[in-house]
């Protein structure tokens, strides 16, 4: 009788939980006091509250923090030393002439930065960047936002900055074999949805008007050589083929970029470029990494918990089956801080974003879920 009241209880708090959420409540203290709740509904003692829900998740979901940190480096370095403006200086060209290819081109282009960078400081570096050079070729914006935000999540199959915190529920699955292979798979299948989603609104592109963004911060960069547009794969291909943590990778890739775009000329430069682009990284996920630890000490992160504590499925098939809908929401979900920045930025209504992205993204997972029942269902 104890435990149907208590699970009663739970799925009522639950039930109040989501509500409060709709209602715009925050995230981090919604989090945080459910945590609570739940230890004392479940009559968990007290010492074990602090030591198992407050202080154990925060401790050990250290190392993930240190992978944000490093990709959101990554992604301010690829920005400020130029990288990023001149890969997408190369796509405006095209456009000139082509704007459905130019389209497809900065999906890409996108796609191939976000392989390795991550956090919303990053995107919003990035997306100043790129939306203005979508609406100046005529995509209007109600297919350039969605078409640049699920550019964003496709590559985060891959990404390994947010599979070591998805990893963080599921520690025996590894970024590297069949999952790296699933990965690549899912990634293809987003990326075409987005390629298709464009094609089929190119009559619009075609036909649309100039869009412009009233915004007072211009995007300015130094160029830089071609050989550097590489450099945003390199974390992943040194993973893939040489099976490199992502850490020593990432830092590896930030270093080459240094010195590539010519940040390493003097000692001084260096120090003051590392000491910036480190400053904003950090800056740029504080609020990512409050958010992260309230979310861990919430049950285990409550339903990857619990369905990884039955042991009915693998964790090898459960990981990409949880992952599949977070990316999801990664790509077209209001909740993600990046797409509500690319809302406001953009001035885009909500109803028209959702309205355009959400087809998408419901039939890409769909297919994804399929892939992952494919490689891991059996």
């Amino acid at each position: 009788m104890t435990n149907i009241i208590i699970s009663i209880l739970l799925l009522l708090t639950f039930v109040g939980f989501i509500y409060y959420i709709v209602k715009g409540g925050n995230l981090v203290i919604g989090f945080f006091v459910m945590a609570l709740l739940w230890s004392v509904i479940g009559l968990v003692p007290f010492d074990q509250v602090v030591q198992k829900v407050i202080a154990e998740p925060a401790l050990n979901y250290g190392p993930t923090i240190i992978y944000i940190v490093f990709g959101s480096w990554f992604g301010r370095v690829l920005v400020d030393s130029g990288i990023a403006g001149s890969i997408s200086a190369q796509t405006e060209r095209v456009g000139r002439k082509a704007p459905i290819f130019a389209t497809i081109l900065v999906v890409l282009v996108t796609a191939l930065i976000f392989s390795s960078a991550y956090g919303v400081g990053s995107v919003i570096a990035i997306g100043v960047i790129l939306i203005p050079i979508l609406l100046s070729i005529g995509v209007p914006k109600k297919v350039a936002i969605p078409a640049f935000t699920m550019a964003i999540g496709a590559p985060m199959y891959i990404n390994v900055v947010l599979f070591n915190q998805i990893k963080a529920f599921f520690p025996s699955v590894s970024f590297s074999g069949k999952y790296l292979i699933f990965g690549l798979a899912a990634m293809g299948v987003q990326l075409l949805g987005v390629i298709i989603f464009i094609l089929l609104n190119s009559k619009s592109i075609k036909n649309g008007e100039i869009e412009t963004i009233d915004d007072s911060k211009q995007a300015t960069f130094q160029k830089t050589h071609p050989i550097t547009f590489i450099i945003p794969v390199l974390p992943v291909a040194l993973n893939m083929f040489f099976h490199w943590d992502a850490i020593p990778a990432l830092l590896l890739a930030t270093i080459i970029a240094l010195l590539l775009t010519g940040q390493m000329k003097s000692y001084k430069g260096l120090v003051a470029f590392i000491n910036k682009t480190v400053s904003q990284a950090i800056n740029d996920i504080s609020g990512l990494i409050i958010f992260l630890m309230a979310l861990v000490m919430f049950a285990g992160a409550a339903t990857a918990a619990v369905l990884a504590a039955t042991g009915t499925f693998q964790p090898i098939f459960l990981l990409p089956l949880l992952y599949t809908a977070s990316i999801m929401a990664v790509s077209i979900d209001l909740t993600q801080s990046w797409n509500t920045w690319a809302l406001t930025y953009s001035k885009l209504e909500t109803k028209e974003y959702l309205k355009m992205g959400i087809p998408v993204m419901w039939v890409v997972s769909f297919v994804n879920e399929l892939l992952v029942y494919g490689f891991f269902g059996h």
